[in-house]
Parts: C-alpha cells; structure tokens; sequence
C-alpha cells in the first residue's frame, strides 16, 4: 500500500514540495515543530532509512544538505537539526528542523498550525534560495 509520502510523489495529495530531482522530493511538514521544518524523502518506498541501499542513502543525506543550507539562509535559526526517526510514516525519511536550542527537536512539543499563505509564503522562499 503506497504511503502518504509516495502519495505526494505521485502528486495525490497536496503538498508544498520545496525541491525535487529523479530520485529524492522535499516539502513542508504540514504540522511543524518550527516554521520551515521539511521533511526530505527518497522516491524509493523503503519503510526504514538504513534499508536503503548506499548510494541512496548518501544521495539522501547530500540532498537534504542542500535543503538545509536554503532553508537556513531564509529561516532565523542557529543551525538546522537533522532528526530520523522512521516511526511515524513506513517510508524512508529525514526531518530538517530549524533551532535555536535543543527543545526546539522536542517532537513532544506542541505543533505549530501555519494557514496555507504561511505555508506558500516560506516553501517560495525555501524554493528561491534553492535556485
């Protein structure tokens, strides 16, 4: 069964994709932990992230650095944590989530709730400083 992730992949559900190539996608969690947290995926449906084969794996790290360096020149933030987990979605995945502090990747903590301007307004932003 294809999960959320390969959903958005596959343009079945709306997201906002801040970058993508043949092999890996990044958008914006629609329920942050900060403003700018992205969820970058490899297009493979591989349910655990240490499953994936090394190069896709690399592939998958050297992105999301990308990603990162972008939404940190846009987002105020000391640096972008990288958290895998792997539990809540059966699809490969790294969260990228601007702190300021190490609360800040507390994925205890309440959820921000941005509206879909606020969302558009900062994936535009992300997606320029990608260019």
């Amino acid at each position: 069964m294809a999960t959320i992730f390969s959903k958005i992949i596959n343009r079945k559900i709306p997201a906002y994709i801040i970058a993508e190539d043949d092999q890996y996608i990044a958008f914006l969690d629609i329920n942050p932990l900060k403003q700018g947290h992205t969820l970058v995926v490899p297009k493979e449906e591989v349910d655990y992230v240490f499953d994936l084969d090394d190069q896709a794996l690399a592939g998958l790290f050297l992105f999301s650095k990308r990603v990162a360096k972008a939404i940190e020149s846009v987002i105020h933030c000391n640096r972008v944590g990288v958290a895998v987990m792997g539990l809540e979605v059966p699809h490969a995945h790294v969260h990228l989530i601007p702190i300021n502090s190490m609360d800040d990747m507390n994925f205890a903590n309440m959820k921000l709730s941005p509206g879909r301007d606020e969302m558009e307004a900062i994936a535009s932003k992300i997606k320029e400083a990608l260019k």
